[in-house]
């Protein structure tokens, strides 16, 4: 099938996630780059554009410009699909845009910054029967999608506990500096809403649970931490989940973990056995068993699961990362813009926005109560 015209507002000159998400875009194979509007300087947008061989006729000094142009072309040759990779606060506005003319939508998260908003735009995805893609990266790896195959097939029996952490250490530098608070937008409430260390990577950790276990959570309690009084936003969480299911399970996320880089992982336990991932050994899920050596299950073999097996591109024994995963996610979305058949789980969609504002709204407004239980 014809590859899908895609572009892209925001993620321009030496924007790490844009390059990530265009790497992405090419390791799927489905889509064509083709304009966009990539900064707030139309000139260094024109630049980038030239870096990419791209048309400048393409290349938008804004969002209004980038759907008028699009929409005189003909059919066939606009723009079909858009990223959205700019800083949270402006995700609502321009999604709400591009999915009211006609556009397909991938959004980086959070989806928005308040649960209205991120409502809002289910209400409109439904109303126009577009795609809505969400980029939680983690659920693309194929050893996370082989651990939630597993757990929904019983193998593990009933979930008794629940367990994920997202540590990081790179705000250390800035707050601890001479740069003052706001040294980088995502203590800026203005800008990331209402929540820096929830905001960015706990909601990533509360979409592991909710993606791996097939469980929805209904009430969390949170301990929050913004080490210093004059960061507006928290740094550090403790996070409490209440299933339905009779069972509890508990996120710790944490961008002042000195030392740590990108450690997010997760932990499911049941009641015949458990499974292990971490992130930044991606290729092993550890299996645990109640009366036997635990396994260690790894991508690219034949007994693997339908879902992990379509999720890998390399064979055994050579390492997939971040870029792989993420391509997972644009092939599943341009299956489903192309209306091929897909799966449960093949890429994030506009509900797992909801529920991931949901998740960050409650564990503050948790926090700023006094510690008590807040339902989602």
């Amino acid at each position: 099938m014809k590859r899908l015209n895609w572009g892209m507002i925001g993620g321009g000159k030496g924007a790490f996630i844009g390059g990530a998400h265009r790497i992405a875009a090419k390791i799927s194979n489905k889509y064509e780059f083709v304009g966009g509007v990539f900064d707030l300087d139309y000139d260094r947008s024109k630049e980038f554009a030239v870096e990419e061989d791209l048309d400048l006729n393409r290349v938008y000094p804004n969002i209004y410009t980038f759907i008028e142009g699009e929409l005189g072309m003909p059919e066939g040759e606009r723009i079909q699909v858009v990223s959205i990779v700019t800083p949270n606060y402006l995700h609502f506005e321009h999604a709400r845009k591009l999915l009211l003319n006609g556009f397909h939508v991938i959004c980086e998260k959070p989806v928005t910054i308040t649960s209205a908003e991120a409502i809002e735009l289910q209400e409109i995805v439904l109303e126009k029967g577009l795609v809505f893609a969400l980029t939680h990266t983690y659920t693309g790896y194929p050893m996370v999608r082989e651990m939630k195959r597993r757990i929904e097939a019983g193998e593990i029996g009933d979930i008794q506990r629940v367990e994920a952490k997202y540590l990081q250490g790179w705000i250390n530098p800035i707050i601890h500096g001479g740069e003052g608070k706001l040294a980088t937008w995502r203590l800026n409430p203005k800008v990331s809403g209402i929540s820096s260390c929830l905001g960015d990577i706990g909601v990533h950790a509360f979409n592991m649970v909710e993606y791996a276990t097939g469980l929805e959570a209904t009430a969390v309690l949170s301990v929050l931490n913004n080490l210093k009084d004059s960061n507006p936003l928290d740094l550090d969480g403790n996070v409490l989940l209440q299933f339905k299911e009779n069972l509890t399970g508990v996120i710790l996320v944490s961008q002042i973990a000195t030392g740590e880089e990108n450690n997010i992982q997760i932990s499911v336990y049941g009641s015949k056995g458990g499974f292990h991932w971490k992130q930044e050994n991606p290729n092993e899920l550890k299996m645990l068993h109640e009366n036997a050596p635990y396994e260690i299950i790894k991508p690219g073999y034949g007994f693997l699961t339908d879902f992990a097996q379509e999720s890998h591109v390399l064979p055994p024994g050579h390492p997939e990362g971040i870029y792989e995963a993420f391509g997972n996610l644009y092939k599943g979305a341009a299956k489903a813009i192309n209306n091929e058949t897909t799966v449960p789980g093949q890429f994030p969609g506009i509900e797992e926005g909801v529920r991931g504002m949901r998740f960050i709204e409650s564990a503050v407004q948790s926090n700023k109560d006094g510690n008590i239980w807040i339902a989602l």
